[in-house]
C-alpha cells in the first residue's frame, strides 16, 4: 500500500513555506495585486528558502535531489499564500529543471550555477502560444534546419519574467520530424522580441509577455539535450503536477477563509455555519480540495519513481481546473456581497484560479 505521509524533511519544508506563506505573503498580496507590482522582497525571501537549489543533485553543483512529490508539496503551500508570488518564485525551475533531465554537460555547466544564485534567477521557458485553443502537442512555434544552423519561428504568450530573463528555454516543432524540442535562446538573440507586458485578469503581480521569434538563428548546441533531445511527455507531466499542486493551494487558501468567516458571521442569532446549505457549500469544497490533492500526490508519486503519469498527471490537472473554479467561487458565495469587495481576498482567488486551464507551462515540479 503506497503512504503519501511526508517524511521529516518534507514536513518541515511545508512547516517553513506556510509560515513563509501566511507571515510575510499574505500581507503582502493584497496591495501587490492592486499595483500589478511584485513585492521584491518578499519574492526575495521565498527565494531564499531555496526550492530550486535544492531539487538540483549535488553531482550537478545543487543542494539535493530532485522530487516532484516535494515540489508538489512547496507549490500547494506557496500559492495558499498567493499564486503570483508562488509562480515568481519557481519560475526558475521551468529552465532548471528541464537541463537537470536532459542538458547536455556544457549546457548544465552553464546554466545551472545561475539557479543557486543569492537571487531569483534570470531565466524562464516559454511554451504557451496565443490563440482560443492550444495544443501543446501541435505547437505553432516551429524549426527547421539549414546549413548546420536551427532557425526559430513562432509566437509565445504568458512567458512570466521574460523582460528580466537572461535565457529562455522555448519550446518548439521541428518542421521536419513534428517532434516537440526545447531551445535554450539567450535574449538579445537577433528576432527575439519581447512585447509589452500583458494585463491579465489574474495574477496581476506577476509579470507576464507576448514573444516572438522571426527567423532566430541558433546553433545547434541550442537544442536541450544535443541530439537526443527531451521526453516532452516527461516534463507536461511534471508541469500539470506543479499546475495542479498550486490549483490545490489557491482553493485551499479560499476555503479556509471562507469556513472562518462563516463560524464567525452571526445571522437570525447563529453562525451562517450551521446553515445547512453553506454547511454543505463548505464539505464539497473540502472533499474537492482532498481528492484534487491525491490526485497530484498520485501522479507524482510515479513520476519518482520513473513510472508513466501521463494518464494521472492529466486528469489531476483536467480535475483541478474545474476544481478550483468552483471552490474559489462557493468561497465568493459564502462571503455574500463582501465577497464582491477587492479589500476582501477571496475575490482575488477566484481571479487567479479562473486562469488555470490557460496557465499551460508556468510551473514545474
Amino acid at each position: 500500500m503506497v503512504s503519501f505521509t511526508p517524511t521529516e524533511d518534507q514536513q518541515l519544508l511545508i512547516s517553513t513555506i506556510n509560515r513563509y506563506a501566511v507571515n510575510d505573503v499574505r500581507k503582502i498580496a493584497h496591495e501587490a495585486d492592486e499595483a500589478s507590482m511584485p513585492h521584491a522582497s518578499t519574492v526575495h525571501t521565498g527565494w531564499q528558502i531555496g526550492l530550486v537549489p535544492t531539487a538540483i543533485p549535488e553531482e550537478l553543483g545543487g543542494l539535493g535531489e530532485m522530487s516532484a512529490l516535494t515540489g508538489a508539496l512547496a507549490a500547494e503551500e506557496l500559492a495558499f499564500g498567493d499564486l503570483s508570488v508562488a509562480i515568481h518564485v519557481l519560475s526558475p525551475a521551468l529552465l532548471a529543471y528541464p537541463v537537470v533531465l536532459y542538458g547536455t554537460v556544457e549546457q548544465r555547466e552553464a546554466l545551472l550555477p545561475l539557479c543557486l544564485e543569492a537571487d531569483v534567477a534570470p531565466v524562464t521557458a516559454a511554451l504557451l502560444e496565443p490563440g482560443i485553443f492550444f495544443d501543446p502537442y501541435e505547437l505553432k512555434t516551429t524549426t527547421r534546419q539549414q546549413d548546420g544552423k536551427i532557425y526559430l519561428n513562432g509566437e509565445k504568450a504568458y512567458v512570466p519574467l521574460a523582460e528580466d530573463a537572461q535565457w529562455i528555454l522555448v519550446y518548439a516543432q521541428e518542421s521536419e520530424s513534428g517532434k516537440v524540442e526545447a531551445y535554450v535562446v539567450e535574449k538579445g538573440t537577433a528576432g527575439v522580441q519581447i512585447e509589452k507586458r500583458e494585463q491579465l485578469m489574474g495574477i496581476r503581480a506577476l509579470p507576464t509577455y507576448r514573444m516572438r521569434f522571426n527567423e532566430v538563428v541558433l546553433d545547434a548546441s541550442a537544442r536541450l539535450g544535443g541530439a537526443v533531445g527531451i521526453d516532452y511527455e516527461v516534463l507536461l507531466n511534471r508541469q500539470r503536477v506543479s499546475l495542479t499542486a498550486l490549483a490545490v493551494g489557491v482553493a485551499r487558501a479560499s476555503f479556509e477563509y471562507a469556513r472562518d468567516y462563516a463560524k464567525q458571521r452571526v445571522q437570525f442569532g447563529k453562525p451562517i455555519a450551521q446553515n445547512q446549505a453553506i454547511a454543505f457549500m463548505l464539505a464539497d469544497m473540502a472533499i474537492e480540495i482532498d481528492s484534487t490533492r491525491l490526485m497530484a500526490w498520485e501522479a507524482a508519486y510515479k513520476i519518482d519513481k520513473g513510472e508513466d503519469a501521463t494518464r494521472e498527471a492529466y486528469l489531476a490537472k483536467q480535475y483541478a481546473d474545474n476544481m478550483v473554479l468552483k471552490v474559489t467561487d462557493s468561497g465568493v458565495q459564502i462571503l455574500g456581497g463582501y465577497g464582491f469587495i477587492r479589500e476582501y481576498p477571496v475575490e482575488r482567488w477566484l481571479r487567479n484560479g479562473r486562469g488555470f486551464p490557460t496557465f499551460h507551462g508556468m510551473a514545474i515540479v
